[in-house]
């Protein structure tokens, strides 16, 4: 078996160096590869990408404008030839380290797709509205599908790659996070949840995520569930 890591990055010059780092020293219990995606950084990131050149496991990939999260997983997902791929972006909010325990469920064949679930607390939730936010939209999927999931917008998850590449995700933002979901639910699939942990940056950090984005949430799972089922 064959993981593909997709990073996408924009404007991570801070933190990528020691996000590659971490990912590529865990020490994983199958074949990995790291798909790098930039996402048209301004701010100096692209110097960075030279000293990994060389390495037979990394894959770089530089896009000349901004398309959103969704667009570089996407780019990502097509250079990859893993079997199954997973999300991992390079702000260090989520631990590399943690990567092989989502693998687990699959190697056991207890499970075709694995979420990692994060547990919000004081020391490590951006803010109340945040997590309430991604209470809000991790909810309204319950509901929509009758299912109960704990974490939809985790960054954390791993599936098939051809299972990924046939949800044929056409949001470009994080919208993509809720469409992923979404028709992993309506293909009647229910991920495999496994707790990790989880550091959330501020906004003076360069945290991303607004309130527009659980909006589109909503609308895209709400979208989804009235099509038709789906089988993979």
């Amino acid at each position: 078996m064959k993981l593909s890591i997709l990073m996408p990055v924009y404007n991570e010059r801070a933190t990528l160096e020691s996000a590659v780092k971490r990912v590529l020293d865990v020490d994983y219990p199958v074949d990995v590869e790291l798909v790098i995606v930039d996402d048209g950084s301004t701010d100096g990131t692209k110097d960075l990408y030279p000293q990994w050149a060389g390495d037979p496991r990394v894959n770089i990939h530089l896009k000349p404008t901004n398309g959103g999260k969704g667009s570089a997983i996407r780019k990502g997902a097509e250079l990859a030839t893993g079997d199954y791929v997973i999300m991992c972006d390079a702000d260090l909010e989520y631990a590399p380290e943690e990567i092989p325990s989502l693998l687990q469920p699959i190697l056991h064949d207890e499970a075709t797709v694995v979420y990692g679930t994060r547990t919000f607390g004081s020391h490590n939730a951006f803010s109340y509205l945040y997590v309430l936010g991604n209470r809000a939209v991790t909810t309204a999927a319950n509901v929509l599908f009758n299912v109960y999931i704990s974490d939809l917008e985790t960054c954390f998850k791993l599936l098939p790659l051809d299972m990924y590449r046939a949800l044929d995700v056409k949001s470009a933002g994080f919208g993509m996070e809720a469409e992923i979901t979404g028709k992993i639910l309506r293909s009647g699939v229910r991920p495999y949840e496994v707790p990790i942990s989880y550091k959330a940056r501020s906004r003076e950090d360069g945290k991303k995520l607004t309130w527009k984005d659980g909006v589109e949430a909503l609308a895209i799972l709400a979208r989804e569930r009235v099509r038709k089922p789906i089988a993979y």
